[in-house]
């Protein structure tokens, strides 16, 4: 298989064709060794970390709903030792999985010392993209009361999508989380809406052209001085791939610092497993200053 090198001499045009699956080429389950077991340990995982933290807060609302609220863990020392808030964002393509399902992803994070926030959202088909976007910015806002110093944002998947339209000036967001966001982690996250349009799944989503357009951050002007980090596995798929590309591209002439990498090894379920290992390379991306 060869390998796209953009940026580099050719002596030929390189072709970038479209996918002729569409549903294939966004399908991870059917791609990856053992994906099922990686879905069915995460609730298992994630209740045996709440079980090791009682002192968590969980639950804690920011809007109306259920499902609008999310769990604060906090490290030794409590809120007032924390460097910083990191705000995890859940993916599931917008329709599956829960907060619940992930806190054992605040594993790594926690062990550097840092408070973080699962934060939980109404699912389609009873919520439109749109509307789970300004349910995270509502989270967002209320985060950004929560203790002091930088607020950072990381999301997977659909998450990825969440967590980069904060990013967007069509988004609002309260005064003091403005203030204290300045980087957002986008892991294995679509940022172009509009492919999605041609799935079966946009039976759940129902994604039309005026919001496959609004909701894509590519398409939208970012906030300045916040930086921006893309990351994926090498083992995605390719619209993954590509998708993690996309942003830091067209947001680089924008004047936002974006930075991007693949994960060797790592697939689209294996690289979030690593946000519960405080020394990876993820932890290392959320946590350190880029330059």
């Amino acid at each position: 298989m060869s390998t796209l090198l953009p940026f580099a001499a050719s002596d030929m045009p390189l072709a970038f064709t479209p996918p002729a699956d569409p549903d294939d080429a966004y399908e991870n389950r059917l791609h990856i060794p053992n994906a099922d077991k990686h879905l069915s340990a995460w609730p298992v995982d994630a209740a045996a970390f709440r079980d090791r933290h009682p002192d968590s807060d969980c639950d804690r609302s920011y809007g109306a709903g259920e499902r609008a609220a999310y769990d604060l863990f906090l490290p030794n020392g409590g809120l007032e030792a924390a460097p910083g808030v990191v705000a995890f964002v859940h993916g599931g393509y917008w329709v599956a999985l829960s907060k619940d399902d992930v806190s054992h992803l605040a594993g790594g994070m926690l062990a550097r010392g840092w408070a973080v926030a699962m934060i939980g959202y109404r699912l389609a088909p009873q919520a439109r993209i749109a509307d789970i976007t300004g349910e995270i910015a509502a989270a967002v806002t209320a985060l950004g009361e929560v203790g002091t110093g930088p607020l950072r944002l990381a999301g997977h998947s659909a998450g990825g999508h969440l967590v980069t339209r904060m990013m967007c000036r069509d988004v609002t967001l309260g005064s003091a989380a403005l203030e204290r966001l300045d980087r957002v982690v986008s892991i294995s996250g679509l940022h172009d809406l509009r492919p999605l349009r041609a799935l079966a799944k946009n039976d759940l989503w129902r994604l039309d052209d005026a919001e496959s357009a609004q909701e894509s951050p590519v398409l939208q002007t970012p906030r300045q001085n916040i930086d921006l980090v893309c990351v994926a596995g090498a083992e995605e798929r390719p619209e993954f791939i590509r998708q993690n590309a996309l942003l830091p591209l067209a947001w680089q002439g924008l004047g936002i610092p974006g930075y991007g990498q693949l994960l060797a090894g790592h697939n689209h379920f294996t690289i979030i497993e690593t946000m519960t290992d405080p020394q990876s390379q993820l932890c290392e991306l959320i946590a350190t200053p880029l330059d």
